[in-house]
């Protein structure tokens, strides 16, 4: 159970009570303001010779590294080439090395014609932090500083470096460095860089910095509730509830998005009961931050829990409230009917619905999938694509699996037997190893048959020649009477089995 403190035994949802916000106070940053650098085309030529000789002679005297520079340089006999779109150019060839990029840097500092700007040392620390040469990614940390080249795209990369390389201290120092370099403490600053290292599953690094700037710089509710979402998004609900619970003690109220998200993470842990209890608080407290969303979660999760009565009181509930339900709503609701085998039911809330979408289909897909009407499905499939609604991916895969099983089809007729299509993409697609084994498990009776990758399978077929092979196969499950297998086979190699036919279909309705 999520608790206001771990050591007591309070539950999470009793700390949704009227709360009051603090007022904060900060100066943001004021980053000096540079005018956009002219960018004028690029001699491939020019480019191409200059990284070459950057390549070659990365580990040459600098004098002889400048001097073949200069040489190419006067061979273009062209100074203006020398812009700071011809050096982001030169950093995009080299984005991992940081050697080239640092002596193209150290070339070009000695051009009085040529200024750095924002935009280019923030090029150059990226790719000297994507290298991992963190002495050499800090002293130009150090140098932006001094030049008043700092922006919110710096810390943003600064932080995101030395976070994933667990630099952490030097995470907390670069605030104070820029705070001496003329950079106020900043709040917006703080969320920023905390929501781009969230962002990229560094939330335990982000609480580090929050928690050691707080003397600093004073978290407000937007942080918090951006360290819960991380915490969400890592699937770790324990230290999302402390964030949660230090939130709730400094005074400030998880809004309706922060909420949404610890229930799901619930929903998905199994942790059912607290998610729910969490729900129940929102209606008796904060019922008027209820949306459609929130709805829309709890009644999805219900029907696929198979507790179509409780969700169906909450639609009822929504609708009272005066919520419009959305397709998605609608889907789970026609989903929870057809697992009930309420089939009459589900046809009539999706025959109701004006401007139908790819999820109401997959709901009606889905369900009759659930009930074993792999025929009834297909004839969906072939309403939705009546009606203008293009498959995906997803839909394709729920049908086979509909029609084949989860482990592939197996008979005596080679026309249908779905292992010989299988093994034969996976030699085509150069996989004979992955095909050899499959076989083997085949024949080995005393092994189970692992379950069959049906997201591979389209995967290796999806070229020129899937085309051609997705017909052929079309062709022979009809001479035998499967005439829905052909259908989906056929439809896949016209419309999905290359990118430039995926690129030229029809938009949803």
């Amino acid at each position: 159970m999520i608790v206001r403190r771990i050591a007591l035994a309070e539950p999470i949802v009793n700390l949704l009570c009227n709360y009051h916000f603090r007022p904060l106070s900060t100066n943001p940053i004021q980053p000096k303001q540079l005018s956009n650098p002219t960018i004028s085309p690029i001699n491939p030529d020019h480019l191409l010779r200059v990284c070459t000789i950057l390549y070659q002679q990365q580990h040459s005297p600098e004098a002889r590294l400048h001097s073949k520079l200069r040489a190419c340089q006067s061979q273009f006999n062209h100074e203006e080439h020398l812009t700071h779109e011809f050096f982001l150019q030169v950093c995009n060839k080299f984005t991992y090395s940081w050697r080239p990029v640092y002596l193209f840097f150290q070339y070009v500092e000695a051009n009085p014609r040529f200024t750095h700007t924002s935009v280019s040392f923030n090029k150059l620390i990226d790719v000297i932090g994507k290298s991992r040469n963190m002495d050499l990614f800090w002293e130009l940390l150090q140098e932006m500083g001094r030049r008043r080249l700092v922006n919110d795209t710096t810390f943003r990369t600064a932080l995101k470096t030395l976070a994933a390389a667990r630099e952490l201290k030097k995470c907390v120092e670069f605030f104070h460095l820029m705070n001496a370099c003329r950079y106020e403490y900043s709040l917006a600053t703080l969320n920023k860089v905390v929501e781009t290292l969230c962002g990229s599953r560094l939330v335990e690094e982000a609480k580090f910095v929050v928690s050691k700037l707080k003397e600093w710089i004073k978290p407000d509710a937007a942080t918090y509730q951006c360290l819960i979402k991380g915490f969400c998004d890592a699937g770790d609900v324990v230290e999302g509830s402390k964030v949660w619970n230090l939130m709730v003690d400094e005074g400030f109220e998880p809004d309706i998005n922060a909420v949404e998200k610890m229930m799901e993470t619930l929903f998905k842990i199994n942790r059912h009961d607290e998610a729910m209890k969490l729900f129940q608080t929102m209606r008796t407290r904060r019922i008027n931050d209820l949306g459609l969303s929130t709805y829309r979660l709890v009644i999805g999760w219900m029907c696929r829990r198979g507790k179509f009565a409780q969700g169906y009181a909450m639609f009822e509930e929504m609708r009272d409230r005066g919520i419009q339900a959305d397709n998605l709503t609608l889907a789970s609701l026609i989903y929870g009917l057809l697992a009930r085998g309420r089939v009459r039911e589900a046809y009539e809330i999706g025959e109701g619905i004006e401007k139908p979408d790819i999820s109401l289909y997959h709901g009606l897909i889905k369900g009759l999938l659930r009930l074993r009407r792999a025929s009834e499905a297909t004839q969906v499939f072939r309403k939705m694509i009546e009606r203008g609604c293009e498959p995906t991916m997803h839909t394709y895969i729920m049908l086979l699996q509909g029609h084949l099983g989860k482990r592939g089809r197996k008979g005596t007729d080679p026309l249908v037997n779905f292992e010989t299509i299988f093994v034969g993409g996976l030699v085509k697609a150069g996989k004979s190893l992955e095909a050899a084994k499959y076989v083997e498990r085949t024949i080995r009776r005393g092994l189970e048959v692992p379950r069959f990758d049906y997201n591979k399978f389209l995967h290796y077929y999806s070229n020129e020649e899937g085309v051609v092979m997705f017909k052929e196969v079309a062709k022979k499950l009809r001479e035998v009477g499967s005439v829905d297998l052909a259908d989906i086979f056929d439809r896949y190699g016209e419309k999905m089995a290359t990118r430039d036919r995926r690129r030229i279909r029809p938009v949803e309705p």
